[in-house]
């Protein structure tokens, strides 16, 4: 017997989801009425103002502080979203960090390429890892939808900067898992996919915006303008509706046309 669910039951689970990226992905899946658990690492004060726009929403909102570069926190982030909801429809891996201090690549440190590789690519791999067997769980169980994976890349992922190395060798890496994932997870039925953003306006860009602008004001690219969090909200909020159903594995960038390399 199928168990189906009252779209009102849905849960996402957002990594990272505070602020930026993370937070116009919670929002725009609570407009839509998912609930979202609404993980954070550090600023607090941030990721509580995500949940009072969550509820303002109209959805149920879970916060909870987690580092997804520890084993542990991460164990705990999903018992805590299994005990408050008792399910998984959707994980979306956003959270991840820059380089604390760019640095020319013959300088890059050994502590900073384990930070950043162990936060955005170690982390994201084994927490899909774990809501993965929990999701087959679910369709094993009969419960619908199916779930999914969304995975938060980057054009940094085959573009090379040289100052922010340990950066873009993560970001390719999660090119991969998304691969290595949506090969292993479709017979389940659960399909796995990347939004891959361009140059969007966050605090991560914050110190490099105005040399992004003026590049962007000289051709970069062909949608001349800095992309916002809610462009790649939208293109999540698509692919966790189903507008994709026959496809998995597929990277969607949200670029402002930059992938197109044109001459």
């Amino acid at each position: 017997m199928t168990l189906q669910s009252d779209r009102k039951d849905l849960v996402a689970l957002v990594t990272g989801g505070g602020r930026g990226i993370g937070r116009a992905v919670a929002l725009a899946l609570a407009r839509r009425g998912w609930n979202v658990a609404i993980n954070y690492r550090s600023n607090a004060e941030a990721a509580a103002q995500t949940l009072a726009e969550v509820e303002a929403a109209g959805a149920r909102g879970l916060l909870i502080g987690a580092d997804i570069a520890a084993a542990a926190d991460r164990e705990r982030l999903l018992a805590a979203v299994r005990q408050a909801f008792g399910r998984l429809d959707l994980l979306v891996n956003n959270a991840g960090m820059a380089p604390r201090k760019r640095a020319d690549l013959l300088e890059m440190t050994l502590e900073s390429f384990h930070e950043v590789l162990a936060t955005n690519l170690e982390g994201p791999f084994f927490l899909t890892q774990a809501a993965a067997r929990w999701m087959i769980e679910q369709v094993q169980a009969g419960l619908e939808p199916r779930p999914k994976i969304i995975n938060i890349g980057s054009i940094s992922a085959y573009t090379a900067s040289i100052m922010r190395g340990e950066y873009c060798m993560a970001k390719a890496g999660m090119g991969m898992m998304t691969a290595l994932f949506a090969d292993r997870l479709a017979e389940w039925g659960i399909h796995v996919y990347e939004v891959r953003p361009g140059i969007i306006a966050t605090d991560m860009t914050a110190p490099v915006q105005d040399r992004y602008r003026k590049l962007i004001a000289d051709g970069l690219l062909p949608i001349r303008r800095m992309g916002e969090p809610e462009d790649v909200a939208r293109a999540v909020a698509a692919l966790a509706e189903g507008a994709l159903p026959y496809s998995t594995g597929e990277v969607i960038n949200v670029d402002g046309g930059f992938h197109l390399r044109r001459l």
